[in-house]
């Protein structure tokens, strides 16, 4: 990647488990001032992990961004509890509202478009949310469906005054997103599109989350080129952003104006792929 194609990356986030003190130390000591860093929300994850992850994240000189999962929401009161600690503890403003990953709600809130319409995000301080969206679609939810819930969030996030960015799921492949953000254009939808990316990890665990998450097409891929152990260690990481940037270069329309980095634990090999991926790439085309 040039110095322009790198524009892609001035917007790179990370993810983080609640109450893994040592990855948050890393992301403290590595990661450059204000970088978003997601507090991932798991079915058994505490609200208090989360704020306690928030507040060291904040006080290191990061900006967090926290998983509010609707079906991990035991209650409206609380919901909003939890909303007061992170804006007070922590100066949350913004949040990935997502579904979360119970069979079952914990309280009143079955899916991420109740929480938006709940307007309790705006009245505690939160003015910026993502939106998550799918490359290879989804392993549960046929495409039709997908795109209507899509259009319905976006419509009860901006009409709660709410700043919408979408988070897209990671692949292997640059095509899937490039597709993705001409799908969402197509569509009238507007919002900046960061993109998502899988950060070095063994591959059983890339395996797992990829089965777990339905992405199929671009890992099936990468096996078939034998290009697995690249992806494992990151290498493969540089040639698809540097595709995705220049389709961004050629196509300024498609909203792809950053990168998150999913980090499978391990933090301190995706900080360093994110420094190898700010290096220049060479691109055959």
């Amino acid at each position: 990647m040039t110095a322009d194609d790198n524009l892609i990356l001035r917007n790179a986030s990370i993810e983080i488990t609640p109450d893994d003190d040592r990855s948050i130390a890393i992301a403290i000591d590595s990661l450059p001032p204000l970088t978003e860093t997601l507090i991932t929300s798991l079915p058994k994850s505490k609200l208090e992990s989360i704020v306690a992850t928030a507040r060291a994240l904040y006080r290191g000189g990061l900006v967090p961004v926290p998983h509010i999962a609707a079906r991990n929401l035991g209650s409206v009161d609380e919901f909003e509890k939890f909303l007061q600690h992170l804006v007070a503890e922590a100066n949350v403003d913004r949040a990935l509202i997502i579904g979360g990953d119970r069979d079952k709600p914990a309280g009143p809130f079955s899916d991420s478009l109740q929480v938006l319409k709940s307007d309790l995000l705006q009245q505690h301080g939160i003015r910026k949310v993502y939106l998550s969206c799918y490359p290879e679609g989804h392993p549960r939810i046929d495409q039709a469906r997908l795109q209507e819930a899509r259009r319905q969030k976006l419509t009860a996030a901006e009409k709660a005054g709410l700043c919408v960015c979408f988070i897209s799921q990671f692949c292997f492949e640059a095509a899937p997103i490039v597709r993705l953000a001409r799908e969402l254009r197509a569509e009238g939808i507007y919002a900046p599109l960061r993109i998502g990316i899988a950060g070095p990890a063994n591959p059983v665990t890339l395996l797992k989350y990829a089965l777990l998450c339905g992405i199929g097409p671009s890992i099936r891929a990468v096996r078939e080129r034998g290009d697995m152990a690249k992806m494992v260690a990151g290498n493969s990481v540089e040639h698809l952003l540097a595709e995705v940037a220049h389709a961004q270069k050629d196509e300024p329309n498609l909203g792809i104006d950053g990168v998150h980095f999913f980090t499978f634990g391990s933090v301190k090999k995706t900080v360093a792929l994110i420094g190898r991926a700010r290096e220049p790439v060479e691109l055959k085309r």
